[in-house]
């Protein structure tokens, strides 16, 4: 009896004990319950909401390019975009697997953009895929999830191909481009300017995205909108081109091309009262559609493989010897250094007498004067132009000129051209300058090397009394509704009469480039036309095959609001090749004129 009394009383404390316990804990849980609402309530709130608001954000559209007289050049459509969205949990490989066969794009690529992403941003996978792929998306949701469908805005280069070079194209930012401009504000799938007008006008152009803040399910399935705040439009840019003489340039340069059996040119039209680029022609082009949806390997290998080098924009980095457009530089430097006179005959005899050099074909053209010298494009006048200013006095007029820098145009990858020949030599062979390579950069051969557009600039000094524009491609930057951002002013360079040149010289030469058109190297191809011109043609020698043909022209003769340049490669007389793409495009633009007025 004792010994049940005894187990009684252990069993009634250990079940006390436990009850103690027991409301000891609930007491500390409830507690906490109460701490946590108390004083922690908002904290888990916000938590709480956190794991069921997202924001998605919502890309702004780029801005639209227009022509000079408002016409579009350069705009967006819409277009559908595969994302990844992992709101709640990470993509399963398994729907890794399916977008990868949907799209034909490798797991290893969907991988690493995963890898790559640190933000909420969607994880873009493929641009602008058609309607097939977005349906079977939506209708297999529980197959794809995480995968949404955005609606981008897609660049749309409404020329295609022409104008390419100048317009540039857009694509998806690298990883190597996040790295140098991780303090800008970029992120991955982001699409920036690659080339052109786009890459250097990207941040005035580029806008700033929106977003919609997005109420998700325990699925991560967005149920409703809570708020949305709408994209900023990047500024447009009013160009300075024509598309109507863009249009009618890039024809040209194609038929021509066409008919003799070239591949390669370039055409520059620009003001040179202003320095305003009225048309860009580089041939062969691209069609820069095919990168703002990403480039296919086919199409990419198909640029890339051409031994042609679509991508280059020849009018700013091809780089050639000017051939007898250069003697506008050489018989500038030889009237104002007063070395001749226009008036001194000098006999040409086929060869020069110092060194035997001589003319194109063996011509021989006896007693010529400056002007006469000029417009039949004499060899051994300018020969002995070059022997009487000396390769110092030659290399400084060329610079004077703008010769040997960049133009400062406002494009990417300009080249410099070459006008300090004698220590070009020295620093790249070890050898002096002999007499010899100064006869040959006094006809624009040698080491001399000029861009189309720097051709057209030196052309379009003469035609302008002297006077060099910055040349530029953007006339105004403005808002969607058209209120001015930015206006760009003619920027004034330099002026000859201010360099010891003077008026006098200057229609001295306008005179003899005048009579290129009407008696001399270009005549016979500028028989009848209706409007008064001056110009120079030119043939560079090529070590690589055909010589490269050259026509600088400005027009009205009496008023020029024109200068352009034409360059074919291996082209052979620029006589035969350049002079008709440039008469092809002085007709285009008088046409234009004569329903617009002046440029």
């Amino acid at each position: 009896m004792i010994d049940g009394t005894k187990k009684d009383d252990e069993f009634a404390g250990r079940l006390t004990f436990l009850s103690v316990m027991f409301t000891l804990i609930i007491t500390i849980l409830i507690a906490r319950v109460a701490y946590m609402q108390i004083y922690d309530g908002e904290y888990y709130a916000n938590l709480a909401e956190g794991n069921r608001i997202r924001i998605i954000p919502t890309v702004a559209p780029r801005g639209t390019f227009y022509d000079r007289n408002g016409q579009l050049l350069v705009t967006n459509r819409p277009g559908f975009t595969v994302s990844l969205l992992p709101l709640t949990e990470p993509i399963s490989p398994e729907v890794i697997q399916r977008v990868s066969r949907l799209l034909n794009v490798p797991v290893e690529e969907i991988q690493r953009r995963i890898d790559i992403h640190y933000s909420f941003d969607p994880i873009r996978v493929k641009q602008d895929v058609t309607p097939d792929i977005v349906s079977i998306i939506e209708e297999r949701k529980a197959d794809y999830r995480g995968v949404i469908i955005e609606v981008q805005p897609i660049r749309n280069y409404i020329l295609n191909q022409e104008g390419a070079h100048t317009f540039g194209y857009v694509s998806e930012i690298s990883e190597y481009e996040l790295e140098q401009k991780k303090d800008s504000g970029y992120k991955p799938g982001d699409i920036v300017g690659q080339f052109g007008l786009e890459k250097v006008y990207d941040k005035e152009i580029r806008g700033v995205n929106g977003g919609e803040q997005v109420e998700v399910d325990v699925n991560g399935k967005p149920v409703q909108i809570l708020g949305k705040k709408e994209p900023t439009p990047g500024y447009d840019l009013v160009l300075t081109i024509d598309r109507d003489l863009q249009v009618a340039a890039e024809k040209a340069v194609d038929e021509i091309l066409k008919e003799i059996g070239a591949h390669a040119a370039a055409a520059v039209v620009l003001n040179p009262q202003n320095g305003e680029v009225l048309a860009m022609v580089s041939r062969p082009a691209f069609d820069p559609n095919l990168f703002a949806h990403g480039i296919s390997t086919k199409d990419w290998n198909a640029i890339n493989n051409n031994p042609y080098h679509p991508m280059d924009n020849k009018t700013i980095t091809g780089e050639y010897p000017p051939g007898s457009t250069f003697k506008i530089v050489t018989g500038t430097a030889a009237l104002s250094a007063g070395v001749v006179t226009p008036e001194e005959q000098i006999y040409d005899s086929g060869t020069h007498w110092l060194i035997p050099k001589g003319n194109a074909g063996g011509e021989v053209l006896g007693w010529l004067n400056f002007h006469e010298a000029l417009a039949h494009s004499d060899n051994v006048y300018f020969y002995e132009m070059g022997n009487r200013l000396g390769v110092e006095r030659l290399e400084h007029y060329a610079q004077l000129f703008g010769l040997g820098k960049e133009t400062g145009i406002d494009l990417p990858y300009e080249s410099p051209g070459l006008a300090d020949w004698q220590e070009y030599k020295m620093e790249v062979y070890g050898e002096e300058w002999y007499l010899s390579e100064t006869f040959d950069a006094a006809i624009g051969q040698g080491f001399n090397l000029v861009t189309p557009l720097q051709d057209a600039m030196f052309n379009g000094e003469i035609a302008a009394n002297g006077k060099r524009f910055k040349p530029h491609l953007v006339k105004r930057i403005v808002t969607q509704d058209g209120d001015l951002i930015r206006e760009f002013q003619p920027e004034l360079l330099s002026d000859l009469t201010e360099q010891g040149v003077s008026m006098e010289v200057i229609k001295l030469v306008q005179n003899g480039l005048r009579e290129v058109t009407v008696t001399g190297t270009a005549a016979r191809s500028f028989a009848g036309f209706p409007y008064p011109i001056a110009g120079k043609t030119g043939t560079a020698e090529n070590s690589q095959g055909r010589d490269h043909g050259w026509f600088v022209a400005y027009a009205p003769f009496d008023n020029p609001c024109i200068s352009l340049a034409v360059v074919v490669e291996q082209g052979g007389y620029g006589a035969s090749s350049a002079v008709p793409i440039g008469r092809k495009i002085l007709e285009a633009a008088f046409e234009i004129m004569n329903k617009r007025g002046p440029f």
